[in-house]
């Protein structure tokens, strides 16, 4: 939004210079994320067979935890199914383990509607700092190129939609969802602040928040009280009780009016959401612009085992900056 706004004026714009304070700490967290034994541990091994099924059915011969540990491997180096399967098996004699490993018709099977271990949180009494964000994934088909070539419609082309809700203080992926590409981002939010355990304090989110639905969702989930920063469309009118009772959008209404948007931007915190930009653009990097998986259900299990591992590489070591410039 500010390189649309100023544009015409955009090189005198002078552009922010800044150095990390802990490189040290941040080199050895990067170190850590290519250490095969952040992955593998003795407990997952101890926990590699399925516990005895005590109801009717077939027994299962792996555990959830070994089918997501499998998962989370074969995402972190990008492998499809069947060479994870074979990236296994070496760990495993590399290991001296006697484990049997799944194959990756199991592991296809297995991740429909697999159940991942729940992950320690943090006091659960403490207001978070919200931001929400989406980003479209492709799924398999025939892709943009052959349909403007061939000048045919790839009905198989398609998108799937990644929601995200990050924490501003920890960083931490806290809330996560995968849709079909027709789903708005507002209907997407109920099931994103369900994920979210205890109070939050801020909530910021681009223009396609903006709307009554929005606030009246946060004022019953977190309170009145939570600070809501959505920028309102420049054709946004205050509220009927403006005068007398002014929602936060009224105000933002006003400020932008009085100030421009710029400056309302800055005064308001606004430019925070740019860390939730920065998000979709590690997981594209780290994790993948695409879904490997073709079942909506197993797409559902790869995109919580991406935010598993965007989380767990954010706990080896996040950089500390400083302006400088």
């Amino acid at each position: 939004m500010p390189h649309k706004f100023n544009a015409d004026r955009r090189d005198k714009i002078p552009k922010q210079k800044q150095r990390v304070t802990n490189w040290s700490e941040y080199n050895e967290g990067l170190r850590q994320r290519g250490d095969l034994t952040v992955w593998i541990s003795d407990d997952a091994l101890d926990l590699w067979a399925a516990p005895r099924r005590t109801t009717p059915g077939g027994q299962p011969y792996y555990s959830d935890l070994a089918i997501e540990l499998c998962l989370t491997l074969g995402m972190v180096s990008k492998q499809p199914l069947r060479q994870t399967q074979g990236l296994m098996r070496s760990i495993a004699t590399l290991l001296g383990v006697e484990i049997a490993v799944p194959d990756f018709s199991t592991l296809s099977r297995r991740s429909n509607g697999l159940i991942l271990r729940p992950r320690p949180r943090t006091d659960n009494q403490v207001s978070i700092q919200l931001v929400v964000d989406s980003t479209g994934l492709k799924i398999f088909g025939e892709g943009a190129w052959l349909e403007e070539k061939h000048k045919t419609n790839a009905k198989r082309k398609s998108w799937r939609k990644l929601h995200l809700g990050l924490e501003l203080v920890s960083g931490e992926i806290v809330c996560s969802g995968l849709t079909t590409d027709d789903i708005g981002d507002p209907t997407a939010l109920p099931g994103l602040l369900d994920q979210v355990n205890g109070p939050a304090d801020l909530f910021l989110a681009d223009g396609a928040y903006d709307g009554n639905p929005t606030s009246v969702l946060l004022a019953a989930r977190f309170g009145l009280m939570i600070e809501v920063i959505i920028p309102p469309p420049k054709n946004a009118v205050f509220s009927p009780n403006a005068a007398q009772h002014p929602t936060s959008r009224d105000r933002h209404i006003a400020e932008i009016e009085s100030k421009g948007r710029i400056a309302w931007q800055k005064s308001s915190g606004y430019n925070q959401r740019s860390r939730g930009e920065s998000l979709m653009g590690r997981w594209k990097t780290v994790i993948g612009s695409k879904l490997k998986a073709r079942t909506f259900n197993n797409q559902k299990t790869e995109a919580n085992i991406g935010v598993r591992v965007l989380n767990r590489m954010t706990e080896l070591g996040r950089p500390n900056f400083e302006r400088t410039a």
